[in-house]
């Protein structure tokens, strides 16, 4: 891998692509609109003549000159404060902005890297959830802009795939965490920690009981890289198999930033999911890969960067 474009690259998780492979020698290409992406994500990489910043959306049209040895596609809102709040442009995203970022695949003869996510599996009746399972999705629910422009865009990558015979990676990413998360994202760990650090009381939703599979950033970049490396055209779940309540996130959190805020409960959002955990089978066998950061130590690192930036 030489030459990336990375689409939504100064978002969350495309700014760590950028610097992870800026840091592989490789010269990398991020575009982002900036609808949730920000500048400062990657502000340290624009003196680094290997790097380049494009804004524009993807849905619109995506070419660059030259050679390109993969496209990852990134581009979208994650959280859902935001894709509750733009649900149209997550659903164009997923979709004609995966229409164009393989069209530009395809031009370039270059790997396809789709991020998916654990959402394609909706409110899981199945435990950990396996590549194999098809997944539990309300398809018209306030969650289903999301859900569902992800599951089109597995269903489109694989049709590129088939029709094509283009070289395509599917992730499946489950709840990631780390530094560059914004402040106000809406997801369980910034939230907690933000509430944390300035004394708010931490929101739980439900009673609590409901599941989560954190992993650190860093343990998935390396896994996608892995990924992208390897010859596997279906999906793959990365993520990290210890399973734990949100209310345990909760106590871990207030813990570690040694705070003294209380514990709020509120309604449970609608298709908020009950459980989330990996089956990483597929990756260990596959990729040889498996989380290594414990989540301790994850968000040791991930309240030292609020910190900062509070």
């Amino acid at each position: 891998m030489k030459r990336l474009l990375i689409t939504g690259g100064a978002g969350f998780l495309g700014s760590h692509l950028c610097e992870h492979f800026l840091k592989k020698g490789c010269e990398v290409i991020a575009v982002d609109n900036l609808l949730t992406g920000r500048l400062e994500n990657v502000e340290a990489l624009f003196e680094n003549p290997r790097f380049r910043f494009i804004k524009a959306d993807v849905t619109n049209f995506l070419h660059v000159p030259g050679k390109l040895d993969a496209v990852l596609h990134f581009a979208s809102p994650a959280s859902p404060i935001d894709y509750q709040r733009w649900p149209i442009p997550t659903l164009k995203v997923g979709a004609l902005g995966t229409h164009k970022a393989l069209g530009l695949a395809k031009d370039k003869k270059a790997v396809f890297v789709l991020a998916s996510t654990s959402e394609v599996y909706g409110d899981p009746e199945v435990n950990p959830q396996p590549e194999s399972y098809w997944g539990n999705v309300n398809p018209i629910g306030p969650r289903g802009v999301y859900d569902e422009a992800k599951r089109f865009a597995e269903a489109l990558t694989m049709a590129y795939h088939r029709s094509h015979r283009m070289p395509v990676r599917i992730v499946r990413i489950f709840n990631t965490y780390g530094p560059r998360m914004r402040l106000k994202d809406g997801r369980a760990v910034p939230n907690f920690i933000t509430q944390a650090l300035t004394g708010r009381p931490l929101t739980v939703y439900g009673d609590g009981s409901q599941t989560r599979s954190l992993i650190y950033v860093a343990d998935l970049i390396d896994g996608i890289d892995r990924l992208i490396r390897s010859g596997l055209n279906e999906p793959v779940n990365l993520g990290n198999p210890r399973e734990m309540t949100l209310l345990e996130l909760a106590e871990t959190v207030r813990r570690l930033a040694r705070s003294r805020s209380r514990l709020v409960f509120k309604p449970l959002p609608v298709d908020d999911p009950k459980v989330r955990r990996p089956d990483i089978a597929r990756a260990r066998e596959k990729l040889k890969w498996a989380p290594k950061v414990s989540l301790e130590d994850g968000l040791r690192r991930t309240i030292a960067y609020f910190r900062a930036s509070l």
